[in-house]
């Protein structure tokens, strides 16, 4: 993007955070923006989200990285989480990178620039019954640890009113300040890869150790407007109960800070991200964070 394509107009610099959002943000971990995405916006997602599921592509990945999240039909009736797909589909990628959102993003991590870290588009089937359809409670940061960064954050971006009977994102309101126990570096492995209890009871455990007791916050989110939380903030969501689908896509992002990290496990096991065989090299031979292609930037403040 040039420098003229980060400036917004006055209408978009009145939805940014003020400074009072900024410091709720920083108290409890968790913000709800105002309407960053018109109704045809919104609606040009969901119609573009359901082209990629019948199978268009605008490219694929040159790669398939060991654990891409890539739901396909013969998975059935499933919570669908597809990686990437802002990389894949230009309609989506295009509305996500609306000046707007990165600008939010900005004020909110208090970074001068933004970039893209991963996208998901999720389909929660309304189906009470279906396992797949909770997501456990954890933060971001513990999958992000090849990541230098502890600004990082997380917009999710439902494709229509989401509230708790749809199975909303739900905040653990200002977990992103707690300290946490020490010694468990299997948090690396994604929630998926994990024992659904032991992750509540790693929650409630890490509550005590600070001192604090679990409250937790359902977002109620009307339709074009965004929850952010931050990369340590507790989050998780139930079942929908509701008699249609839970569309939304979650859009990681990172601050132009960020940088590659080599991080080791107690066992020796190097951690490794999906970026890792996507990106281009630094000079040093490490992934490049900042690649372009797949990691765009969004948003530039001295732009403004």
């Amino acid at each position: 993007m040039s420098a003229q394509e980060f400036r917004l107009t006055d209408e978009e610099l009145g939805l940014l955070p003020t400074d009072e959002d900024v410091r709720f943000y920083a108290e409890h971990g968790w913000y709800l923006s105002a309407k960053l995405f018109t109704d045809e916006e919104v609606e040009r997602l969901e119609a573009a989200s359901e082209r990629f599921y019948a199978g268009h592509r605008d490219r694929t990945l040159p790669v398939r990285p060991p654990k891409l999240a890539y739901w396909e039909p013969a998975k059935g009736q499933v919570q669908r989480h597809n990686d990437y797909i802002h990389y894949e589909d230009d309609t989506i990628g295009r509305i996500l990178r609306k000046p707007l959102l990165g600008a939010v993003a900005s004020r909110l991590a208090e970074a001068d620039e933004i970039r893209v870290f991963q996208s998901t588009l999720i389909f929660k089937p309304p189906r009470p019954e279906e396992q797949s359809n909770i997501v456990p409670w954890h933060f971001d940061r513990h999958y992000w640890a090849t990541s230098t960064s502890e600004r990082m954050l997380t917009a999710f971006i439902p494709f229509h009113d989401c509230g708790e009977e749809m199975g909303t994102i739900t905040m653990v309101d200002g977990s992103h300040r707690w300290k946490e126990i020490g010694g468990r570096d299997t948090t690396s492995l994604h929630f998926a890869e994990r024992n659904r209890d032991e992750l509540d009871a790693m929650l409630e455990e890490n509550a005590a150790f600070n001192g604090t007791e679990v409250r937790k916050v359902p977002v109620e989110i009307p339709k074009g407007h965004v929850s952010f939380h931050h990369c340590r903030t507790y989050h998780g969501s139930g079942a929908n109960r509701s008699d249609r689908p839970r569309r939304a896509i979650s859009f990681h992002l990172q601050d132009g800070g960020n940088r590659f990290r080599r991080f080791t496990r107690s066992d020796g096991s190097l951690v490794s991200y999906n970026h890792d065989v996507l990106v281009r090299r630094t000079a040093d031979g490490d992934p490049d964070y900042a690649d372009p292609e797949f990691l765009p930037v969004v948003w530039r403040a001295e732009a403004t």
